[in-house]
C-alpha cells in the first residue's frame, strides 16, 4: 500500500461556528458534525437512492422533479465549498467513513489514480452490482480487473470514434428510428413509452444480434435484477433470477450474429476467468443511461431553436446512411449528462491513507464525486445552468474535454469504456430523428432556451409533439 501526494490546493477554512473543524494532532481530517452530515444525506444522498442508483424509479423522479430537491443538493455543496474551502470533506454516515470531493482537481486525483488507492470496486458497488453481474470490471480487483479491462477495451474499441460495427449499427438505429417515427406521424406526438421500447430493440440487436430484437423477456430479467440492485445491502440476492438472465446472455454469445458485439466477444482471445459474455450485462446497464441521455438531449433541442438548427444541419449532411462522427450531436448527447448525470454520484473507496491539504484520511474511506455540483455549480464549470453543446466541439471550447470539473463518463483508468461507442450510438438516432421531423415540447414549459436549465429532468414524463417534412 502506498500513501498518495498532497493536493495543491490551499487548506480548508474551518467554519466560523465549527472551530473543532481542525486536524488533529495526528493530521486526521475530523468528519462533519451530525447536524451537517445529516443536511448532506438528506439533500445529497437520498434523492439519488429515491431516484434509483441501479434503474430509475419513475414515481421517486417524479417527486425529485417537483420539489426541487437536486438543486438543493447542489447548493448544499456550493454552501459546504465557501464554508469549509475546497478540500475534500469527511462526514460519517450509519458508521461508514466518505470523502465529498468539492474540487476538480481533487477529483482528477481520485479519478486518475485508480484502481490504486482508489477502487471503483466500493462495498456499495459491490453489493448492487453482483446481483446481475458478479464478474464485472467495475466490482473487480486486482489482476482480474486488469485482463477484464483490457478485454472489454478491445471489445468496445474504446479509443476509435467510429466501431468496427459502426455501419451495421447505422443501419439498425435508423431502421429502428423510421419504425419509430412512423408511429410518431400517425399519433403526432413521441412520449418516452415508445421511445424507451425502440431503444432497446436498438441496443439488443446491437449488443446480442437480430435474434434478440425482441426479446423482451431478457429485458424485463435485468430490470427486475437491477430493481433488487437498487437495495444495495439491503436487497436479497437473486440467483435463480440472475442465472437465467446470464444464461440467456451466453446463450445470444454462442450463437453470435455477425457484426454484433457479442461476436465481438466470442472472437476476442482473454485469458481464463474473464468472463468474457459476464462482461455484457454491464454494457446494456449503461446503454440503458444513454436512452435517458437522448430523449434528454431531445427536449433540449426542442427548446432550443440556435442549436436545433445546427443540429438539423449537421444531419443532413453526408450520406446518412454511411457512419458519421457527428460532433455537434456528439456535444448535444454530452451536455445532456452534464446537466443531468446519469451517474450523480461517482464512488471510489481508499485502500490506504491518503494525504491532503487539510489532513490525513484513513484507509476505507469512500470518495463521493458528486457530479451535478462538479459540473453546474463548480467554481470551474464554465457554464452551469445552460445549454452549451458547442464547449464539447468548437475550438475555442475544447477544454470542455479536459476541465476536471466536466466527468460526463467518468474519467481515468475506470473511465467508461463505451463512451465512444454509445456517443456513436446517440448521436446516430439523434440526426435519424432530426433529418425530415420537428419536435416541441409538449411537457415540462420550465426547459426553455431564456430560463436556465432545471436540476432535474424526469424522462419518464417526456413527451414531444412532432411535425413531419422538415
Amino acid at each position: 500500500m502506498r500513501t498518495t501526494g498532497s493536493s495543491t490546493e490551499a487548506p480548508r477554512k474551518p467554519a466560523a461556528t465549527s472551530p473543532a473543524r481542525t486536524a488533529d494532532r495526528a493530521g486526521t481530517m475530523p468528519a462533519l458534525g451530525a447536524r451537517e452530515a445529516a443536511g448532506v444525506v438528506g439533500d445529497v444522498l437520498l434523492p439519488v437512492l429515491a431516484g434509483g442508483v441501479i434503474v430509475r424509479r419513475p414515481r421517486a423522479m417524479s417527486l425529485v422533479e417537483r420539489t426541487g430537491w437536486d438543486r438543493r443538493g447542489v447548493e448544499r455543496m456550493r454552501a459546504l465549498r465557501e464554508r469549509y474551502g475546497p478540500g475534500p470533506l469527511p462526514l460519517t454516515v450509519r458508521g461508514r467513513a466518505y470523502a465529498v470531493v468539492l474540487d476538480p482537481e481533487d477529483a482528477r486525483r481520485v479519478l486518475l489514480e485508480t484502481p490504486e488507492p482508489f477502487s471503483p470496486a466500493t462495498l456499495e458497488k459491490r453489493s448492487s452490482l453482483a446481483q446481475f453481474q458478479p464478474h464485472g470490471v467495475l466490482i473487480s480487483g486486482g489482476g482480474e480487473r486488469a485482463r477484464r479491462r483490457e478485454f472489454v477495451e478491445q471489445v468496445l474499441e474504446t479509443p476509435r470514434p467510429l466501431h468496427e460495427t459502426a455501419g451495421r449499427l447505422t443501419a439498425v438505429v435508423r431502421e429502428e428510428a423510421g419504425l419509430l417515427l412512423e408511429g410518431a406521424e400517425r399519433s403526432g406526438q413521441l412520449r418516452w413509452e415508445e421511445f424507451d421500447a425502440a431503444w432497446w430493440r436498438i441496443v439488443r440487436r446491437v449488443v446480442l444480434g437480430d435474434a434478440a430484437r425482441d426479446d423482451t423477456a431478457l429485458t424485463a430479467q435485468l430490470g427486475a435484477l437491477r430493481s433488487a440492485a437498487n437495495w444495495s445491502l439491503a436487497g436479497p440476492r437473486r440467483r435463480r433470477l440472475r442465472s437465467a438472465f446470464l444464461s440467456r446472455v451466453r446463450s445470444y454469445v454462442a450463437q453470435a450474429e455477425p457484426g454484433s458485439l457479442a461476436e465481438r466477444v466470442a472472437r476476442t482471445p482473454a485469458p481464463t476467468g474473464t468472463d468474457r459474455a459476464g462482461q455484457i450485462p454491464h454494457w446494456l446497464f449503461a446503454y440503458d443511461a444513454a436512452g435517458m441521455a437522448t430523449m434528454r438531449a431531445l427536449a433540449l433541442l426542442a427548446t432550443h431553436p440556435q442549436s436545433a438548427g445546427q443540429a438539423h444541419q449537421e444531419a443532413t449532411a453526408g450520406d446518412p446512411d454511411a457512419p458519421r462522427e457527428l460532433p455537434f450531436l456528439r456535444g448535444c448527447a454530452l451536455e445532456s449528462v452534464r446537466l443531468w448525470p446519469t451517474t450523480p454520484l461517482i464512488l471510489r473507496e481508499s485502500t490506504a491513507e491518503t494525504s491532503w491539504a487539510g489532513g490525513t484520511l484513513p484507509a476505507g474511506t469512500v470518495f463521493a464525486l458528486y457530479t451535478p455540483y462538479l459540473h453546474r455549480a463548480e467554481p470551474a464549470a464554465p457554464y452551469g445552468d445552460a445549454f452549451a453543446p458547442g464547449q464539447w466541439t468548437e475550438e475555442t471550447g475544447r477544454e470542455a474535454r479536459t476541465n476536471p470539473a466536466l466527468v460526463p463518463f467518468s474519467s481515468g483508468p475506470a473511465g467508461c469504456p463505451g463512451e465512444n461507442l454509445v456517443l456513436l450510438t446517440v448521436s446516430t438516432l439523434l440526426a435519424a430523428l432530426l433529418e425530415r421531423h420537428t419536435y416541441s415540447l409538449a411537457s415540462h414549459p420550465q426547459l426553455r432556451a431564456s430560463a436556465p436549465v432545471p436540476a432535474t429532468l424526469d424522462h419518464f414524463a417526456l413527451r414531444f409533439r412532432v411535425d413531419a417534412g422538415c
